[in-house]
């Protein structure tokens, strides 16, 4: 029965990634998700990319955790002596690890639900996190980050905080993530916390340096994505006839990603075939940077209310804390 339902998981998420991929690429400004960029390559490569000199965000955001973890237990215990800890995109948890140990240091009474679209991250957690903090109440969700939080509400009435770090809310632009924060606003009862990295607006060469680092992992990153359409859905993309552009807008703080055509060319997937121009882009991902007050308007028309913004000794990174309203 296990191996049929992983199985039937397997196919169900295949499916969805043809789709997306055909979509996408049938689109009229062609695109694809960045949700798909992490496959086992992927999760390897973007470990290489936070660590490189340019990816600043993940330094960032680091040092808070390092260095304000027992400010921010200290909140979440003064909210409640007991709740579930719901985080989105952990990643290696190597930031939340932190806070994870605070709070057993505090003594409160939590079960971490960790949630991302990576098996391999999920699994990764659940082997090491009972050994380097033992006695950790965790349970691991494989898939979709709504799917899954609406699972957690089916296991305990436990009041909820959940952590939506790592500048994960800028792979959306502004509308879009304005409208999944009201979606997490929908899950959650009033009271509730929700802890949002945000990436803050900075000196323009400083954030498109953090995405196209001189050490090439950041377009390997991208171009994994067209191997992964190759591995699992036969396509027969030419890597080497596509070039990661990266392009940042003050302005709006819209930093985008695109792989570009060399060449005039065809690509099969399957029995379905997609013809380029030369030099036309495929829109590959956003990095949404934010001022602290369009944080704050985000936060008022999503339904929450600002309570604690905790900053890098830079002020280039705020992890928020905003509390759910009626």
């Amino acid at each position: 029965m296990l191996s049929a339902t992983t199985n039937n998981l397997t196919a169900r998420r295949s499916a969805n990634l043809y789709k997306d991929v055909i979509d996408g690429l049938r689109a009229e400004n062609k695109h694809l998700s960045s949700k798909y960029f992490y496959d086992e390559a992927g999760d390897k490569l973007f470990q290489q990319i936070m660590a490189s000199p340019e990816y600043y965000p993940t330094r960032c955001e680091l040092e808070i955790l390092q260095h304000q973890s027992a400010e921010m237990a200290r909140l979440f215990l003064d909210y409640s002596p007991s709740f579930d800890l719901v985080e989105l995109g952990p990643g290696d948890a190597s930031k939340s690890w932190f806070l994870l140990r605070e709070l057993q240091r505090q003594r409160a009474s939590f079960t971490y639900y960790p949630i991302d679209i990576s098996s391999q991250v999920i699994g990764w957690l659940e082997n090491k996190l009972p050994v380097t903090l033992p006695g950790i109440q965790l349970q691991g969700l494989n898939g979709e980050y709504l799917e899954k939080m609406q699972q957690v509400n089916t296991f305990s009435p436990n009041r909820k905080i959940v952590l939506f770090m790592g500048a994960n809310i800028g792979n959306m632009n502004v509308p879009q993530a304005t409208h999944f924060c009201r979606q997490l606003h929908d899950n959650l009862q009033p009271g509730d916390l929700l802890l949002v990295g945000f990436d803050l607006k900075k000196h323009p060469r400083t954030i498109l340096d953090a995405y196209n680092d001189r050490q090439g992992h950041t377009r390997a990153f991208n171009l994994n994505l067209l191997h992964r359409i190759n591995h699992e859905l036969g396509g027969d993309f030419d890597i080497e006839q596509f070039e990661h552009y990266p392009v940042y807008d003050p302005g709006s703080g819209a930093c985008k990603s695109y792989l570009i055509s060399l060449t005039a060319q065809e690509v099969h997937i399957g029995d379905k075939t997609f013809s380029f121009r030369e030099n036309e882009a495929i829109f590959m991902e956003i990095s949404q940077k934010y001022t602290l007050e369009e944080s704050e308007l985000m936060a008022v028309q999503s339904g929450f209310e600002p309570v604690h913004t905790f900053f890098d000794s830079k002020k280039w990174f705020a992890d928020v804390l905003w509390q759910r309203q009626p």
